[in-house]
């Protein structure tokens, strides 16, 4: 059954732009998990435009359920998820320029240095996870470099489910077959990017899911209904499109 994990990056975003201390990320946290989701996700980026490192450390001390670090395959990062220490990191693809994650990781093009942090940060205890389109070659290179867990890029999924409804649906058919694909390497199956309350239903329902990553959608919503209600409804909306509805209380 699949699991909600709040992806905070944009609550820290709205920090940032006054320069002060609020919303603050770590409250953001504490009232998601409060709210029933079972993680919480951030993305140290090189530039450090919404997360900080001191915001890592917090959380750390603060988050209960799955703490999920994304990050670049750089020293500098490595270095900082050791000491922070997250249940599981998840490599990315990073550009400077890009607005926010532009596709999956080419894990099969850069496999020497991927097994190698996989190998240094399963000695630290924390799993990994390669962030990946949903391509056979992609999981079997997930698999040789050590990684325990593949989260799936929804975004060809996403941009096509309100535009392109025939297109939308050769890609969740794609990520079924990768689903089961995975699952058969032993692999854990999480996805993420892009996904909202219109679009995220048939992700929930597909073979083998364990986590959902969202974070953009959520803090949206938040705006307008809180952030309590906005994570609440995200997760009726997993667990009913999963065939597990939630009691009412």
């Amino acid at each position: 059954m699949p699991q909600l994990c709040v992806n905070i990056d944009h609550v820290a975003t709205v920090r940032n732009a006054r320069g002060g201390c609020e919303p603050d990320p770590l409250h953001a946290a504490v009232l998601c998990e409060l709210a029933g989701a079972a993680g919480i996700t951030f993305h140290l980026r090189e530039d450090r435009r919404h997360i900080r490192d001191d915001d890592a450390l917090a959380l750390r001390r603060v988050v209960k359920g799955t703490l999920n670090m994304e990050m670049a395959c750089t020293p500098e990062m490595l270095k900082i998820a050791v000491k922070v220490k997250p249940d599981q990191v998840t490599f990315v693809p990073e550009k400077r320029k890009e607005l926010t994650t532009e596709g999956g990781l080419d894990v099969a093009g850069n496999l020497k240095a991927l097994t190698a942090a996989t190998k240094k940060l399963r000695r630290a205890g924390i799993a990994v996870s390669m962030f990946i389109d949903p391509e056979p070659k992609q999981i079997h290179a997930s698999v040789k470099s050590g990684a325990s867990h593949v989260e799936f890029h929804t975004g060809v999924w996403c941009e096509n489910f309100d535009r392109e409804r025939a297109k939308a649906e050769v890609e969740l058919d794609r990520l079924r077959a990768a689903c089961y694909l995975a699952y058969e390497e032993e692999l854990i199956v999480n996805s993420g990017h892009g996904l909202n309350y219109r679009n995220t239903g048939p992700i929930a329902a597909l073979p083998h899911m364990n986590e959902l990553n969202i974070g953009h959608a959520l803090v949206g919503r938040a705006i307008f209904a809180g952030l309590d209600t906005a994570v609440r409804d995200m997760v009726q909306l997993i667990n009913v499109s999963a065939g597990n509805p939630l009691e009412e209380d």
